[in-house]
């Protein structure tokens, strides 16, 4: 039986949430543990039981996260510093050629977004996208699209990258199984949002690229391309490994238990990642010439944007944890599974409406997850689960504008107005969330599931 009081009482939460975020401009950490409470104290929940809840949901969600982002940001940081992601770069537009530059521009995005984080790769391989627009006199969207779409289309749905993490994390999916299927829907979706769409605009709009700031070719340092592409690598295969190796295509007695045993040893991730961390300090970092004090205030230095990345994951639980104790997630399950509405259909909207209304992605996966986690059930596939992280952060990659930093980012640097802004990148990534959600459908129809 539903009972709507308590229905009435997530819905207020969900819009002081939103209210706190846009119009007191609380800091969003802070908004979603005072939207979780409220729900709780709406629901009934005796004081002391709140209090437990925020403490559970906010552990059993960080035992997790906070290592995996942590050891993917300093990840990220020594890649960048090294000039790892600069070297792929130049190595994708050496071979591709500058009439297929667009398709060399999305690979690289694609790849480089995987430790890298969004902004901070945007801005290390802008340079290159300068260097193309005055080389060939085409528009710089062109090229900036389909870059923009790859490390946009990896941000979103690939681990290490910590949105795809912290819905992994809230819906307890196997991070493996996130990996193959964010590949699986971001390889068609970054070509149509990217190379396909950039094409498009770029005739309809020329933009050159801004005087002021130079670019010059480099050396293409081949042993640097290298150790980066194979360390990149290296904790996405032992994650997966691990994934398939100790799933259903191996049956018990197919494959050693000591080999078993060994890949979910090294195929965890927080293995995973210490060995790809540890492997690149020394061949990216002590090698090359980095001295041991500059490799430790780079890896500090690293941690701080990840810090707010994992609080925001934590209060999520918090949420998701209150919709489980209240009991007003399986209720809400009881209501979808009555009216017959898919989840993935519910997932994509909550995720594209907290986007839109407040901007950040990370916020609207996150609180999208918080509210769909509690709706399925704990016996769901691992394919479910996979498909359903996805679906969220398609959602949550809709339509950026005005209130998304990555809007303002993407402007500058690329010298638009804020209509080419819209036209550009907010058209794109309105592309980006419908494409990668109409794959999402197609594989859940495929796959029976």
């Amino acid at each position: 039986m539903i009972d709507y009081w308590m229905l009435t009482s997530v819905f207020i939460g969900v819009a002081v949430l939103l209210l706190l975020i846009l119009v007191v401009r609380l800091q969003a950490f802070i908004a979603m543990l005072i939207a979780s409470i409220l729900v709780g104290i709406l629901a009934g929940m005796p004081p002391e039981d709140i209090i437990k809840t925020v403490q559970t949901g906010m552990g059993g969600t960080l035992g997790y996260v906070a290592i995996v982002v942590g050891l993917g940001a300093i990840f990220g940081a020594i890649l960048e510093q090294s000039g790892g992601a600069q070297a792929v770069a130049q190595s994708l537009i050496r071979r591709f050629g500058e009439k297929r530059a667009s398709w060399a521009m999305v690979f690289t995005g694609f790849f480089v977004a995987i430790p890298v984080f969004f902004d901070v790769a945007f801005i290390i391989l802008i340079p290159l996208v300068y260097a193309l627009q005055r080389r060939t006199g085409k528009s710089i969207l062109l090229y900036a699209i389909p870059l923009l779409a790859g490390l946009a289309v990896t941000h979103s749905f690939i681990p290490p990258t910590p949105g795809p993490i912290a819905i992994a994390e809230i819906l307890d999916v196997d991070l493996g199984s996130v990996i193959l299927f964010g590949f699986i829907v971001g390889i068609p979706t970054a070509i149509i949002s990217g190379p396909v769409f950039g094409k498009f605009i770029a005739s309809k709009i020329f933009i050159e690229a801004p005087n002021q700031i130079e670019s010059s070719d480099e050396v293409l340092d081949t042993s640097l391309l290298r150790s980066t592409i194979a360390i990149v690598g290296l904790p996405i295969l032992l994650i997966v490994g691990n994934t398939v190796v100790n799933s259903s295509l191996f049956p018990s007695g197919s494959v050693s238990e000591v080999f078993k045993s060994t890949m979910q040893m090294v195929g965890h991730p927080f293995v995973a990642l210490i060995l790809a961390n540890l492997i690149a300090l020394y061949v990216l970092g002590t090698r090359r010439g980095v001295s041991r004090a500059e490799l430790q205030k780079m890896s500090t230095k690293s941690l701080a944007p990840a810090g707010t990345i994992i609080l925001l994951t934590g209060a999520g639980g918090v949420f998701k944890q209150v919709l489980i104790d209240t009991g007003t997630g399986a209720m809400l399950a009881s209501w979808f599974a009555d009216k017959g509405l898919s989840i993935f259909l519910f997932a994509f909207i909550v995720a594209a409406i907290v986007r839109v209304l407040q901007g950040s992605s990370t916020v609207a996966m996150i609180t999208a997850a918080g509210l769909v986690s509690p709706l399925m059930d704990p016996e769901s596939s691992t394919l479910l689960k996979a498909l359903t992280v996805i679906t969220i952060a398609s959602g949550a990659s809709i339509m950026s504008h005005v209130n998304d930093s990555g809007f303002w980012l993407v402007k500058q640097y690329l010298g638009l107005t804020e209509k080419e802004s819209f036209a550009s990148w907010t058209v794109m990534t309105t592309i980006l969330a419908l494409t990668s959600f109409i794959c999402v459908l197609l594989l859940a129809w495929l796959l029976s599931v």
